[in-house]
C-alpha cells in the first residue's frame, strides 16, 4: 500500500515538472497533478485490460508511445484543471518516457 501511494506522489511531481517546462500543458498544482496520476493509472489500466499488454506504455515502443500520448491528452477531460493539446501531450509523453527510463515510478 504504501508503495502505491509513494508511485503516485512520484508520478505526481513528474506530471508537475513536466507541466511546468512544456509549452501545450497548462501549469498543474500538486492536488490537480495527484489527481491526473490516478486517472492517468485508470485509464492506462482499462487500455491494458482492452487491448493487452502489448499495448503497454511500459513497452516503451511507438505504439506505447502513442497509447501514452492518448492517455496523456483523455486524462484532460477527468481532471478539473488540466488542460493539453495533442503536441503537449506528445511531449509530455516523451519526456515522462525518458524520466520512467532513469526514475521508474514503477516499484520492481
Amino acid at each position: 500500500m504504501i508503495g502505491l501511494i509513494v508511485r503516485f506522489i512520484v508520478s505526481a511531481i513528474v506530471l508537475m515538472l513536466v507541466s511546468f517546462l512544456l509549452p501545450g500543458f497548462a501549469t498543474l498544482g500538486f492536488g490537480a497533478a495527484l489527481a491526473a496520476a490516478v486517472v492517468i493509472a485508470v485509464l492506462g489500466f482499462v487500455v491494458e485490460s482492452v487491448f493487452g499488454k502489448k499495448i503497454s506504455p511500459h513497452n516503451r515502443g511507438i505504439i506505447g508511445f502513442v497509447v501514452s500520448a492518448i492517455v496523456i491528452y483523455l486524462s484532460q477531460f477527468v481532471v478539473p484543471g488540466m488542460s493539453v493539446t495533442i503536441i503537449g501531450a506528445a511531449l509530455a509523453a516523451l519526456v515522462i518516457g525518458i524520466i520512467d527510463a532513469f526514475v521508474p515510478t514503477e516499484l520492481r
